[in-house]
């Protein structure tokens, strides 16, 4: 039985099963190896972007023949090769041969040389920081496309050193990762830093970019891994006519892996914060038709975006505006006025094409994570009938106070936030001394009874004059902040262990298998099957298993150079 295996061998099973923990935590039971390299060929680009006219632009060579590359535009100055990781001026020429162009100046340039391995691809690497004219930049690609042509008559190229090439769409990238210089995670990080629009979004990317998921992954996947391995110890040494070892060490496992299983729950359970602050949020701005809505989204703009008109029902499609609102990307979607629901859509003589502007609204809604609902203080029939498209379908002879307060609380949700406002305040007849309190005390009193049944307080504001428009503002960077704080109402500090889909994917699925580990009913060998599925699939976040189905997607956001 297993507890002989003890007493019988030099360090017995727990020394065979700590062995197992480290190569299971270096991915040697793993289903599928991550690809070492596509390619031996040496690729080069503009890696400072794309068709910007810049003091400076910077090129990149990467690959086995990067240091010929640099030798063969630098042979005038017969200076060789820079001091590794150290800046130096050298004159770039086209190369000699019998080009037309072999022996010109290209250009002044400072030089970075990093060999391998230490550069992010993990390849020897040149830089060339030219200056960024597109004569100059131009030239020097000219240049290199003529050095992989020298190269290729020297016989150079295909000597286990590949060719010489322009880089594809997030090369750079790719090899860095082949190359192990970062994993999955951080690639993904580096692409959000990319993109980034925002402070959150910078700070939320650079944190992954340097590793923050990676680190917390890893640990989760080790500790995966030292269950799995003293699990297979049992199956492996265990007595088949003694079960009390296999059930020691399953009692043994179950709080290490229940406490596993409950931390990943945790991370799932966030709100989706990472992705909001990635992917940014949605508002959506409803009410009455007439209401201010279009107003308020060119007040939030400062610019005209949407058509405001007397004219009932002037806006039929969505118009969005994005804006950085508190650090985060908020998608402000204008919709069309709703009159309704029933019978009071019917008889409000909507037009077709109205009719489908109200339909899309209802639709966009869904998509929302803040709903801005505008209220016309002076017009309560019809924000009340807006207020009704939400409710659960009320009786057509309802108290229409009663089926607006249910369409509120109905609209906020753990996922979802409302912000009321009461537009048109200057029509209550407030003189130019007004403030924030005075106004809200001359609410009408419907509104104020919405803010008694619904706990939501309605912000008073002018479009008109712009009175209360800061105060909007701050209302809604407030709920923005509300989406990313954590469960406890705290702003949240700590960096998000989910940003994408993808990484809920594999999390929620990992655990689910940790909850089947857990089962009373399963056999110590279906447990660990359970346990092994689970590792892999915390591995496919970092790219600790075989993700070569993914890479294409992942790099394809990448541009040329990165």
């Amino acid at each position: 039985m297993f507890l002989a295996c003890l007493r019988g061998r030099p360090g017995g099973a727990l020394q065979w099963a700590s062995q197992r923990s480290r190569r299971l935590a270096r991915g040697a039971f793993r289903t599928g190896t991550a690809p070492r390299a596509l390619t031996d060929d040496t690729i080069f680009a503009v890696s400072s972007g794309q068709g910007v006219v810049a003091g400076v632009t910077v090129l990149r060579i990467s690959g086995p023949l990067a240091g010929e590359a640099l030798l063969r535009l630098t042979s005038s100055s017969k200076a060789g090769l820079p001091e590794p990781r150290r800046a130096a001026l050298r004159r770039l020429s086209f190369p000699e041969g019998k080009h037309p162009e072999s022996g010109e100046e290209l250009d002044q340039a400072l030089v970075l040389w990093f060999p391998e391995p230490r550069s992010f691809t993990g390849q020897d690497v040149v830089e060339l920081h030219c200056h960024g004219s597109r004569a100059v930049v131009s030239g020097v690609l000219r240049a290199l496309e003529h050095v992989s042509s020298a190269l290729a008559a020297d016989g150079l190229d295909g000597a286990g050193a590949g060719l010489l090439r322009m880089a594809e769409p997030g090369e750079f990238t790719r090899q860095a990762f082949l190359n192990g210089r970062m994993d999955l995670a951080q690639v993904e990080g580096l692409s959000d830093l990319l993109a980034a629009d925002t402070s959150r979004q910078r700070k939320q990317a650079l944190a992954q970019m340097r590793g923050a998921l990676s680190t917390k992954y890893a640990a989760w996947r080790a500790e995966m891994s030292r269950c799995l391995a003293h699990t297979e110890a049992v199956l492996d040494f265990g007595d088949d006519e003694d079960d009390v070892v296999e059930e020691q060490v399953y009692g043994d496992l179950v709080p290490r892996v229940r406490a596993l299983r409950d931390e990943l729950w945790a991370a799932l359970e966030d709100g989706h914060r990472g992705e909001i602050v990635r992917d940014g949020a949605v508002m959506c701005i409803i009410g009455a038709p007439n209401a201010g809505k279009s107003s308020l989204l060119n007040e939030l703009a400062r610019r005209p975006a949407a058509i405001v008109s007397p004219v009932a029902g002037t806006t039929r499609d969505i118009v969005e505006v994005v804006l950085d609102l508190g650090g985060i990307s908020v998608t402000i979607a204008d919709t069309a006025g709703l009159r309704g629901v029933g019978e009071q859509a019917a008889s409000a003589d909507v037009d077709p094409i109205e009719a489908e502007g109200m339909k899309r609204a209802l639709s966009r809604i869904e998509d929302a994570q803040i709903v801005v609902v505008v209220l016309d203080v002076t017009d309560k029939e019809s924000s009340m009938a807006a207020l009704s498209a939400f409710a659960a379908s009320p009786a057509l002879d309802a108290d229409a106070f009663q089926v607006a307060s249910d369409a509120l609380r109905r609209l906020q949700s753990e996922r979802r936030k409302v912000v009321v406002i009461a537009n048109k305040v200057d029509l209550l007849g407030a003189d130019g001394s007004a403030t924030m309190a005075s106004m809200q005390e001359q609410l009408p009193a419907w509104v104020r009874g919405l803010e008694e049944a619904t706990a939501i307080s309605a912000i008073p504001l002018s479009c008109a004059d712009g009175f209360g428009i800061s105060d909007v503002e701050n209302g809604l960077v407030a709920s923005v902040q509300w989406l990313v704080k954590n469960k406890d109402g705290d702003e949240a500090a700590e960096v998000s262990m989910i940003t994408r889909a993808r990484h809920r994917g594999h999390v929620t699925r990992c655990a689910k298998h940790l909850d089947a580990f857990l089962s009373k009913d399963l056999p110590l060998d279906l447990a660990a099957e359970e346990l092994r599925a689970a590792t892999l699939e915390l591995g496919r976040v970092t790219g600790a298993v075989d993700v070569e189905d993914l890479l294409d997607v992942i790099f394809r956001d990448f541009c040329i150079g990165k």
